[in-house]
């Protein structure tokens, strides 16, 4: 890559725990969120990652429910996140999120472009979330099988957003 992009690529994704995260049913879970996240950092095309009191997310709040929890980062491209997913120790626990997370409908992941040095926010990845839960996949809020180039986009307002659109407690 010659030059800065002046885009970067923002990632929400939240899961809906099948029991407390101090239980014996999530301890790998909780075990290996230090080791996948410090894979995180070190990985080629990591930029930036929502951080907590105790240094991962599991206690920042998404759609004010307490039974969900956030990881949110940005990356370089498509290509670094994907690299980072599905290899090493994350890709060990992708494969086994059922063990951790209730199968949910709606849409849990999002992805958008920020401007470079954009740090997003929890109410901008709801928002996103929930964008595409109501459009589909838009420059907006997009996901990884249906992408769209790096710009800046603004959200599709013909269609008002269902109540029903969050994630039911």
């Amino acid at each position: 890559m010659t030059g800065a992009t002046p885009y970067q690529l923002a990632q929400v994704n939240i899961g809906r725990l099948k029991a407390p995260l101090d239980s014996a049913q999530l301890k790998d879970f909780v075990d290996n969120l230090d080791p996948v996240n410090a894979d995180a950092d070190a990985a080629d095309g990591f930029v930036w990652r929502l951080e907590g009191a105790a240094g991962d997310a599991t206690d920042i709040a998404v759609f004010g429910d307490e039974w969900l929890i956030i990881n949110m980062s940005v990356w370089r491209d498509a290509d670094a996140l994907t690299a980072y997913m599905y290899q090493g120790r994350h890709r060990e626990m992708l494969a086994r999120r059922r063990e951790f997370f209730e199968r949910v409908q709606e849409a849990m992941v999002a992805l958008w472009w920020v401007p470079a040095g954009h740090r997003p926010t929890v109410a901008e990845a709801e928002s996103r979330l929930l964008h595409l839960r109501t459009n589909g996949p838009t420059p907006y809020a997009f996901t990884l099988r249906t992408p769209f180039p790096a710009q800046g986009a603004e959200p599709v307002t013909a269609l008002e957003i269902p109540d029903d659109l969050g994630c039911p407690a």
